[in-house]
Formats: C-alpha cells, structure tokens, sequence
C-alpha cells in the first residue's frame, strides 16, 4: 500500500469512530431530553456540579478521558441504568396509636419502594407528625423558593386520633414525600436524606456502642440499601455505615462477610485516600485478609504508600471510629 492510500485508510478509521462515539453520545442526550425533568438527576448532575454538592461531583467519572468507543457506550449505558434505579415510591400503608406516658401520638408506617424492582428492594421505617413538621419546617430554611408550592397538613384542635383525619394524613404525607422527592435539590439534600435514614442510624450506632452487634447490625443492613439508593451521586456518604457493618461482623466473628464489605468501602474510598476511614479501613483489611489467608500485600503497598506521604499524626481504629458516629 502507497503512501497516500495509508493516510486515506486511517483517515476513513479515525471519521468511523468519531462518528460512532457522537452517536453514543447523541443517542444518550436525545433519550434523556425526553424525559421529565425531576427524573434526570445524574446527567444534570454532571453538567451542573456547582449546583449540587461539591462532594458528588468528584465522584463521578470523566467520560471523555482516554475512553475507546465501546467503553464510552457501557459508560452512558450505566449512567442511564443508575438514573432508572434512582426512583423512588413512597407509601403509607397503615398507622398505629402509641400512648407514652403523658404523650400520645400517631406513628405513619412509610414503605420505600424502588421503581423497576421486586420488593427485596423496599425500606421500613416509621415516623410521627412532629417528625414530619421538623422536616418542613427544616426545608422551608433553606429551599424557600422551591417550597412556595408545597402544602403541608396543619395540626387540629380536636379530632387528630380519628380515623377520618389520619386516613387524610395518610395520603397528604405520601404526596407531600413523593412531591419532595421530584425535586432534585431536595431530594438530594443532608434534611431530607436525615429525615429518612439518621433515627435508625442513631438507635443502630447507640446499639453498637452497648456491644449489641447482633441489632445493630440488623438495623445497619436495613439502613444502608435505602442510604446507597439516596445518596447514589454520592457513593462516599455511605462508608461510615459500610464501616460500621464491618466492626459488627468482625465482633461477631464472621471474618469472610467482614471483609466483603470491607471491599465495598474500599472501592468507594480509591479517590479519597484522605477520608478518616481510609487508613483504619485499610488497616482493619489487612487483619482480616491475614486471618482469612488471602493475600494482603496490595493492601499494605496501599497503606505504606500512605504513611510515606504524609505526617505521621495519631489514626483511630476502625471501631473507635465507628462507635464516635452519631453521639450527639
């Protein structure tokens, strides 16, 4: 082949996956434009960083950095499968009167239903108008705007136990929560994810600090697959939780599951070696590969590497970590 026809040749290549790539491209944003607007939380997210919270947009990977044309593809294709699973349902499905002492109030029963899933996927929790009241009230500091429209269910003189009026709740709360949901700065927000998650966080954490790893852990488990659907942007929010299942099981002498979220925090954590749970982390993989029988030399590299980096100052262990979540 000449000279002038090996140009041509690649030539003809480089136009065929420039035009392959900007149809994936293309193909992705044309979709995602069709949607409604509420539901394209992660691309926005992307163009928009600023906008959200500085610690989400780190976390997302640079589609444009030195990606063949086929992992460019499975980049969006993810992207867009992680959009999908982000929805959330929100349903009240019954009530209960607790009399507590001179207190007596209305718990609404709250299931949270992934779109898209089977009900393995769903999250139980529990809460009072109070709690509800406190998270208004909470919002309305910091998303005025956003919440002019918002209508939220006052209190009663008389008549709060009867079941006319928690029925009435029952459905105002569901589309109070559903309508909040469809705001992303909302969503998205430390208030509203707290409201959803930080009571069984903090009754979880006040069992790990009493040596009850058995509830606690089964409170953490409930927790963290409603924390990760929540914070999806933001993978990082969920390593104390991932830590905390970690110092639970390793307590309650299963090494094997210890470590398998061990992993899971650690590959949240690869960006992020100056997390306060990195090095007790890395610390805590190594005892447990030791003990396993697996090899542990990548791991020490990691935490040598560390150590050669930066000054040495005092690192708590994973489970003095843990057990200083949430104390206040």
């Amino acid at each position: 082949m000449d000279q002038d026809s090996h140009c041509t040749a690649e030539r003809e290549l480089f136009e065929t996956v420039s035009t392959m790539t900007t149809f994936s491209t293309k193909s992705t944003s044309d979709e995602e434009q069709n949607q409604p607007k509420a539901e394209i939380s992660c691309q926005a997210r992307k163009e928009n960083p600023e906008k959200d919270d500085p610690q989400d947009s780190s976390a997302f990977l640079n589609p444009n950095s030195s990606m063949t044309t086929k992992e460019l593809q499975e980049y969006w294709k993810n992207e867009k499968r992680q959009c999908r699973q982000g929805k959330l349902l929100f349903e009240i499905s019954s009530t209960r009167i607790v009399e507590h002492h001179l207190s007596k109030y209305v718990m609404y029963k709250i299931i949270i239903l992934q779109t898209e899933s089977f009900d393995s996927n769903k999250s139980v929790i529990e809460r009072r108008y109070s709690d509800f009241e406190k998270l208004h009230r909470n919002l309305l500091e910091e998303f005025s705007e956003e919440m002019e429209d918002v209508t939220f269910p006052k209190k009663t003189l008389t008549g709060n136990f009867t079941e006319e009026i928690i029925n009435e709740r029952k459905l105002a709360f569901k589309d109070y929560l559903r309508l909040l949901y469809s705001m992303k700065c909302i969503r998205r927000s430390k208030k509203f994810i707290d409201f959803l998650t930080r009571p069984e966080l903090r009754e979880a954490y006040g069992c790990l600090r009493g040596g009850q790893y058995t509830k606690a852990l089964e409170i953490f488990l409930e927790v963290i697959g409603l924390q990760e659907r929540l914070t999806r942007g933001n993978p990082v929010s969920v390593v104390p939780t991932l830590c905390a299942i970690i110092v639970c099981y390793k307590d309650l002498e299963n090494p094997a599951t210890a470590f398998e979220y061990g992993e899971k925090a650690l590959a949240r954590l690869h960006m992020y070696t100056s997390h306060r749970y990195y090095i007790p982390l890395l610390e805590t993989m190594i005892s447990l590969a030791y003990e396993l029988g697996k090899d542990f030399l990548s791991l020490q590299e990691k935490l040598e590497e560390w150590k050669r980096k930066k000054d040495p100052v005092r690192i708590f262990t994973l489970k003095e970590l843990a057990v200083r979540e949430y104390v206040q």
